[in-house]
């Protein structure tokens, strides 16, 4: 009796030992709950939500160029650990001597928003990709609806960096 009492107490012990994390893998167990108390930075946009721990971003930048003389876009990349790039973007025209470029992307845009209303999908706000040109592997991207928007993801991404600490971000447009 007093064997299968050690016996019981040695597999139960054993058990228990085998549920601890390992501090040299960053994998729990499986069924282990993740631990909330990571502070995430989080951007909730009308094209969907980014979601990242903090302590994996590794940098944001934001910068500006223009597109095949038509279009200027600003952009915020977030770097991070992790495999995926993220990009947010707004695009606006660009004026050029002669409005060459404008009346471009505004015929642009009037096209799109004229599919957008028959087929009820608004294609001038969403990150538009010309296989395989501007396909980018591991890179998700969000298109913005205005400058103040990009800005305020800036903001937001960068304070998380910079302090180590949680935040939030909601676009609307």
């Amino acid at each position: 009796m007093l064997q299968r009492l050690i016996l019981c107490f040695v597999l139960l012990s054993t058990n228990a030992f085998a549920q601890e994390p390992d501090p040299t893998n960053p994998t729990p167990p499986p069924n282990t709950p993740v631990q909330a108390s990571r502070p995430v930075w989080r951007c909730n946009l009308p094209g969907g939500n980014y979601e990242i721990v903090v302590a994996a971003m590794v940098s944001v930048s934001s910068h500006e160029y223009i597109v095949d003389g038509a279009a200027r876009v600003t952009e915020v990349n977030v770097d991070t650990q992790g495999i995926l790039t993220v990009r947010f973007y707004y695009i606006e025209p660009l004026s050029t001597p002669g409005g060459v470029g404008a009346a471009t992307l505004s015929k642009v845009q009037s096209v799109l928003t004229e599919a957008a209303d028959r087929t009820g999908v608004d294609a001038w706000r969403k990150v538009v990709k010309n296989y395989p040109t501007t396909t980018h592997a591991k890179t998700v991207e969000y298109r913005l609806g205005s400058k103040e928007s990009l800005t305020k993801v800036l903001n937001s991404a960068s304070k998380c960096l910079r302090t180590g600490q949680a935040d939030e971000v909601t676009i609307s447009q």
